[in-house]
């Protein structure tokens, strides 16, 4: 290649002086061991532009023993003889990796500095692209007046969940009435008086048209929606009581997270069951949200989920708003499994972080957790994306690792040497992973799927199991093949 070399600047560059033989000789052949293939002429190299090749009038190159520069390319130092060339088109060359030359300490930033500005405009160019799929998409979107239409909600239980979705609500028209059914004639009071919740917000100010009753009657008439945010636990008897107020074809969306911990029902089998009547319409709400961070109109992401796709997006319409997006699915069996078990593993997370075991111990929990989660909810008939989406690790990784969960509280003290016991007198709301863990293990053998977090997590709130014996047990369990069965061996594994 160095002969070659020599040749073509002979034929185009006509120099003034020729190079001896036996110097074109010693260079021919230390071209030949030290130059890679791309240190050619540019007007010889496809990856210059043909404009360069045709404006260039004429290199001189020296008779005295050619200079030697070093080039830096891909990390590795070769060697180039020097020429100076005239009337070169000065236009910017792309090459394939940067190459910096000795002779100029500024042409390495000059190629950072375009590739950063080049890098940029990517950048730029995509989110400008997104900005405008995401306004076409709105504009061609139908638009549903479903909350034109809707004149009264109705939001039974006075917890802290149920009492930042009316305020929600109410926030969203202000010529809807929204009713919150309570039971505790004190909220009452302080709702329709002061306008907050005082057990549970006393320093948020609820919108003038959210109102509170404890007559069941006159909340649920002429209803157009129910947020059902009673704990799951009492949500039969509950609603056994009221089932004759109840509209037939009232839709009913469900904020409750839990498993009935003697029937083992969700609440898509609760509420129909509870209301005599299979043909209710339902709807759950689930997703990663707290409510204090709703009261304070934090952004926030939701799923909600029907089997009937018309009345999920009818739900959505209803409640998304520049503060809180909604995604429809219909996978509701993935959206109550996620929500139910997150709670049992967030006690679990609790009790590593009290016990002080270490991140690597809480990461490595919440994983296997995980995997528990998603091997019962598709044997039951979920779909796993669900399991990784915003219902299931979104709603996960909230739990886990937040102080405001009331669920990571309890097994943070639990971890700490505490009594359940006196840990749930101190509490003013309920933690529905303590109820929902013997649940979910009934419901984990029934489905015959090996849960070995969730397990240790029942048998410590049956106070049949310390902290520290759980971790010993769950640490000496046999090695396995993390890609069949979380960490755990199967028949057939060692």
């Amino acid at each position: 290649m160095g002969a070659q070399y020599g040749t073509r600047i002979q034929r185009r560059a006509k120099p003034k002086v020729s190079l001896s033989l036996s110097l074109s000789l010693s260079l021919s052949l230390s071209l030949k061991r030290t130059m890679p293939a791309m240190v050619e002429p540019p007007f010889s190299n496809p990856l210059f532009s043909s404009k360069i090749s045709h404006n260039l009038k004429s290199v001189h190159c020296s008779s005295q023993a050619p200079n030697f520069l070093p080039i830096r390319y891909n990390s590795r130092t070769t060697t180039a003889c020097s020429c100076s060339a005239e009337n070169i088109d000065p236009a910017p060359v792309l090459l394939p990796h940067p190459i910096v030359f000795s002779r100029n300490p500024n042409f390495s930033s000059d190629i950072s500095n375009r590739t950063t500005k080049d890098r940029r405009e990517v950048v730029r160019l995509a989110w400008e692209k997104l900005v405008r799929w995401s306004r076409s998409w709105r504009s061609k979107a139908k638009t549903d007046d479903v909350l034109e239409r809707t004149n009264k909600v109705v939001v039974l239980g006075g917890g802290s969940f149920g009492t930042a979705m009316a305020a929600h609500i109410g926030n969203r028209k202000s010529q809807l009435e929204v009713n919150m059914l309570v039971r505790d004639p004190q909220i009452c009071r302080s709702i329709n008086e002061k306008h907050c919740n005082i057990k549970y917000f006393p320093e948020h100010k609820l919108p003038e048209n959210v109102v509170a009753t404890t007559d069941a009657k006159a909340a649920l008439l002429n209803a157009d929606f129910c947020l059902h945010a009673v704990p799951v636990q009492f949500s039969s008897s509950f609603l056994e009581g009221i089932a004759d107020c109840v509209d037939p074809g009232l839709p009913f969306i469900s904020l409750s997270k839990g498993l009935e911990l003697n029937t083992l029902r969700m609440m898509s089998q609760i509420i129909p069951r509870a209301l005599r009547n299979p043909r209710q319409p339902y709807i759950v709400l689930s997703g990663p949200s707290f409510a204090l961070e709703l009261m304070n109109n934090l952004p926030t992401a939701m799923v909600v989920a029907s089997k009937d796709k018309k009345l999920a997006k009818a739900a959505q319409h209803l409640l998304a708003s520049t503060n809180l997006r909604i995604s429809t699915s219909s996978d509701v069996t993935g959206v109550e499994i996620a929500g139910a078990l997150k709670n049992v593993l967030a006690i679990a997370a609790g009790i590593v972080e009290g016990m002080n075991l270490g991140n690597n111990s809480m990461a490595a929990l919440v994983a296997q957790g995980c995997s528990e989660i998603r091997w019962l909810a598709t044997k039951m008939g979920a779909k796993s994306t669900t399991i990784t989406g915003l219902s299931g690790t979104g709603d996960i990784m909230l739990t886990c690792f937040v102080n405001l969960s009331r669920n990571r509280t309890v097994g943070v003290r639990l971890g700490s040497g505490e009594n359940l016991d006196d840990i749930l007198r101190s509490m003013n709301q309920v933690a529905e992973g303590v109820s929902t863990a013997g649940a979910v293990i009934a419901l984990a053998q029934k489905y015959n799927v090996k849960m070995p977090v969730l397990t240790a997590v029942a048998r410590i709130i049956d106070n049949e199991l310390t902290p520290q014996k759980a971790v010993r047990e769950l640490m000496s369990l046999p090695q396995g093949n993390t890609m069949n069965d979380g960490g755990y061996p199967v028949k057939g594994e060692s």
